[in-house]
């Protein structure tokens, strides 16, 4: 990481040594013709870019060396948690153990996977490190004394601060939208066009790449958002936007490049790949403008109402219109006895209770008479004629 951190600072000291003589030869015709800058401005879009790479690669291996302290601190209260939970038994049930392991596992691939977006990273940048080694070959540190002489040669961050009170009067565009830090909320995560660089900058000077101020004002042009060096380059950008847009765009059509490193991808759809067409759409942070207000209220404006038959129940409701719906065919009477007002107290007596018994009736029995009817003179006799003679023997209930 320290070999990146001076791999970039190396690559800053000469973006700002091309940025100085670019300036000097933009005030100066006859240095101007006899340096001929496109290589200039070649080797400075370079760099540039060199320096975007450093940084998103520094960036990458920040992330990753968070990431990989996180999970060491977890693996180690992992297996503590399992040499809590083992210590010295013979046996451990598999539900208290196997969870541990599995976490451990996970953490295991994490780390690995870690390592190897490592290896890739130190792989990228040691790929690209002779990229800046060419810059010496065609610009010797003898050709960039000589140019820089009687030149100031100025960091971003000193730019920036040489502009920090120089602010956009708002009342001056009145069609148009400045954002500030004190008055917009997201203001550090706008996505600024190109980058952040001036866009008038580059288009008046045919190239030239200075960072932008953030401090000076934002204007919000096309729900897009713009940054400039100086209060006068916003101000001259203000007056007709669409030319100066119109001049990076072509700018960008001659130079490649730049429309990787000024992030120009939607202005030219055309050349992006199928398989990033999904990313072209980008979700932007839409600033949230502030400013300080206050409302004041009267003091009880309405009598206070509390509604003792509210009903928060939506079956207590259903309850209550049931009760009504009934209701409707129901009548109510009311009566009125005479001389109500004359009630007295009124007692009574009963006579007190007494022991009693009853008895059930006995059981009994009667014996029926049997019949006993006999006849006589079936037979026959001396005489044709039979004489039927019938006795009958039955005795009567009375005697039974």
């Amino acid at each position: 990481m320290q070999h990146i951190d001076y791999q970039l600072e190396t690559a800053r000291s000469q973006v700002y040594r091309y940025t100085a003589i670019l300036e000097k030869a933009a005030n100066d015709p006859l240095m101007r013709a006899e340096l001929q800058p496109y290589m200039l401005k070649e080797a400075l879009y370079n760099i540039r870019q060199y320096e975007v790479f450093l940084q998103i690669i520094l960036s990458d291996i920040i992330t990753g060396a968070q990431e990989v302290e996180m999970m060491t601190k977890q693996l180690g209260a992992h297996l503590e948690q399992l040499k809590m939970t083992i210590k010295s038994k013979i046996a451990v049930p598999t539900s208290q153990v196997f969870p541990i392991f599995i976490a451990l596992s996970t953490l295991w691939t994490s780390l690995q996977d870690e390592t190897i977006v490592v290896g890739v990273l130190s792989n990228l940048f040691t790929h690209i490190q002779p990229f800046l080694g060419a810059h010496e070959l065609y610009f010797p540190e003898r050709v960039m004394q000589c140019h820089l002489n009687g030149a100031t040669v100025k960091t971003d961050v000193c730019r920036m601060k040489e502009h920090m009170e120089d602010r956009v009067n708002v009342a001056d565009f009145r069609k148009l939208e400045w954002l500030f830090p004190e008055t917009t909320a997201n203001f550090d995560k706008l996505l600024i066009q190109y980058r952040g660089f001036c866009a008038y900058t580059f288009a008046a000077t045919d190239g030239l790449l200075l960072p932008g101020n953030p401090a000076i004002g934002i204007l919000k042009y096309k729900e897009k958002y713009y940054t400039f060096n100086s209060k006068d380059a916003a101000y001259s950008f203000a007056e007709n936007p669409e030319h100066y847009i119109d001049i990076v765009r072509e700018k960008a059509k001659k130079n490649t490049e730049l429309i990787q490193l000024l992030e120009l991808h939607q202005q030219f759809e055309t050349f992006i790949p199928y398989s990033q067409m999904r990313d072209a759409d980008k979700h932007y942070i839409k600033p949230i403008t502030k400013c300080e207000s206050s409302t004041q209220t009267n003091t009880h404006i309405l009598p206070p109402t509390i509604v003792r038959s509210y009903e928060w129940n939506e079956w207590e409701l259903r309850r209550k219109a049931i009760k009504l719906a009934n209701l409707r065919q129901k009548v109510t009477h009311s009566v009125q006895t005479d001389l109500s007002h004359l009630r007295r107290e009124n007692c009574s007596q009963v006579y007190p209770p007494k022991d009693t018994s009853t008895q059930s009736m006995r059981e009994d029995s009667t014996g029926v008479p049997r019949p006993q009817i006999y006849l006589a003179g079936l037979r026959g006799g001396k005489s044709e004629i039979t004489d039927e003679v019938k006795v009958n023997l039955t005795r009567d209930v009375d005697e039974t």
